[in-house]
């Protein structure tokens, strides 16, 4: 029972003592103690006995009055007050279960502000929702971390990628407005645009390196995709938001949501849409595609040349990618 039920349900003795009835039986009992102290110093047979009977009277009067009033208090109670408490319980339920519902449709559950670093925190328990999920969805820029994701986790899923195409410069300008936001003053755009196109290529190679954790694969690359990171699983939404302007860590402001919002649902659509776009490019892998396949569908989708000695240069730079965010994220080997 909590504070409010307890304050509404006052002993019947004490609601007593409140009312017109408490005031009359403690009449009684005033008055029937002075006529017995009257009593007392009476001589026999000047009244002593009639003043004793009407003190003894009163008295009687006062207890049965007394016991009376607290029956019909305590029945009282029980027949209008403890269902109108009831009641008030019930509707502070239903309404703590309707701001509930809101809160899942609309609220996130997790909020994790902008780091320099890797959040351990933030990592671990998206590595949770993965382990969990049967589908994964990815929307992002380059595709590094779900591959390095992939490869740190040890179930199979079915796997779908929207990144970036690395042919396309106008694509990456978002990203690199976000990179020069939070970088110095003097940073060279071409140093940064080239960056991001060698990240896309090595998040594609490390999206095959990590083929054998899906049943399949597939990846969309489009040539604008939107510049906040989106990841799906089974029972939650990851938004990560490049597009916040104030922002100027390298890992922004994420919002996590829950299978029932407003929020799953719009972005799983949104997603559905992009992916399905006929002005997109695709990519299928699937655990038996051979490094040669590969290659030739990566030039098919981005329309640049990827060489074996290319390959070579992009796998080592991905494993030591996925080493460094492996410790910073505290996610193991």
């Amino acid at each position: 029972m909590n504070a409010e039920g307890k304050g509404l349900r006052k002993n019947p003795i004490q609601e007593i003592f409140w009312t017109r009835t408490g005031l009359l039986l403690l009449i009684l009992l005033v008055t029937s103690g002075l006529t017995m102290v009257a009593s007392s110093a009476m001589a026999p047979g000047t009244g002593k006995n009639l003043v004793t009977a009407v003190a003894t009277g009163t008295l009687v009067s006062a207890i049965v009055g007394f016991g009376q009033t607290l029956i019909t208090a305590t029945a009282t109670q029980r027949a209008m007050l403890t269902p109108i408490v009831e009641e008030s319980r019930q509707a502070l339920r239903d309404l703590s279960a309707e701001y509930r519902s809101m809160n899942r449709e609309f609220f996130p559950t997790h909020v994790f502000e902008p780091t320099a670093e890797p959040n351990p925190v933030f990592n671990r328990l998206m590595m949770q929702d993965l382990q969990n999920t049967r589908q994964y969805l990815f929307r992002g820029f380059s595709g590094r971390h779900a591959a390095a994701r992939l490869l740190l986790s040890r179930a199979e899923w079915e796997f779908r990628a929207v990144v970036s195409d690395p042919g396309n410069l106008s694509g990456i300008s978002g990203r690199a407005r976000y990179l020069i936001r939070q970088s110095a003053a003097d940073v060279d755009h071409d140093t940064i645009n080239a960056q991001l196109l060698e990240e896309i290529r090595i998040g594609l190679v490390g999206l095959y390196l990590a083929r054998s954790r899906c049943t399949r694969m597939e990846v969309t690359v489009i040539s604008d995709p939107p510049i906040d990171r989106l990841e799906i699983f089974d029972e939650s939404v990851w938004v990560t938001l490049y597009s916040d302007a104030r922002t100027t860590s390298q890992y922004p402001r994420t919002l996590r949501f829950t299978e029932g919002s407003f929020i799953y649902a719009m972005e799983r659509a949104e997603f559905v849409r992009i992916s399905a776009s006929r002005h997109a490019q695709h990519l299928v892998i699937t655990p038996n595609t051979t490094r040669e396949e590969f290659i030739a569908e990566f030039e098919k989708v981005t329309g640049t040349t990827l060489t074996e000695e290319e390959f070579l240069e992009l796998n080592a730079e991905f494993y030591n990618f996925l080493r460094e965010f492996s410790v910073t994220a505290e996610l193991g080997s």
